[in-house]
């Protein structure tokens, strides 16, 4: 086994926390909270007021995950190589990471041209009224596909880190490491 890195561990595991609390706590609670401002033309405004205040909170979040997963992977490379199935979930963990990065990134670009609109009539921060623009109407139906990706995808990689847990256990490594240098056996 690795000798211990509580230090990258730390920084993958808080940074990942923050990137799926954030964005759920984002969804639920700032979004939920724009669309009872009275106001309809301020609804859009506050909410993206206040994802302006998250997103460098949110980037260094993600930096530190990115940082903490490269040295858990450093530190688990044999592993990753002779384990069974490490390889696979190291794989998945990847794509969804990816897809988190992704959806982060169209977040913030829609969410900009929601937020550069200025005060705009509508129902909710990602919910446009029939007066809406038609430019923000669009910008804002896809910040709301966009702001469920990005939990789903950090949730995904969370329920991986549980499997990675598992697969550490020294009866996991063993089994594993026999099974993959020895296909054929039982």
């Amino acid at each position: 086994m690795a000798d211990r890195d509580t230090l990258t561990r730390s920084l993958h595991d808080i940074g990942l926390a923050a990137w799926f609390g954030g964005s759920l706590m984002g969804a639920i609670g700032l979004n939920g909270a724009g669309a009872a401002v009275l106001d309809d033309k301020e609804r859009a405004r506050v909410a993206s007021a206040g994802w302006a205040k998250w997103t460098p909170v949110n980037a260094v979040a993600i930096g530190a995950h990115l940082v903490g997963a490269a040295g858990v992977l450093r530190g688990n490379k044999g592993r990753v190589a002779t384990q069974q199935g490490v390889g696979a979930s190291t794989a998945a963990k990847t794509a969804l990471t990816v897809v988190a990065l992704g959806a982060t990134a169209y977040a913030r670009v829609v969410g900009k041209k929601i937020e550069n609109a200025g005060p705009v009539p509508a129902q909710g921060p990602t919910d446009p009224s029939a007066e809406t623009p038609p430019d923000v109407a669009r910008a804002m139906r896809q910040e709301k596909i966009a702001q469920w990706v990005l939990p789903v995808a950090t949730g995904g990689l969370l329920v991986l880190n549980a499997l990675h847990g598992e697969q550490q256990r020294t009866t996991e490594v063993v089994s594993g490491t026999l099974r993959k240098l020895n296909p054929f056996g039982s």
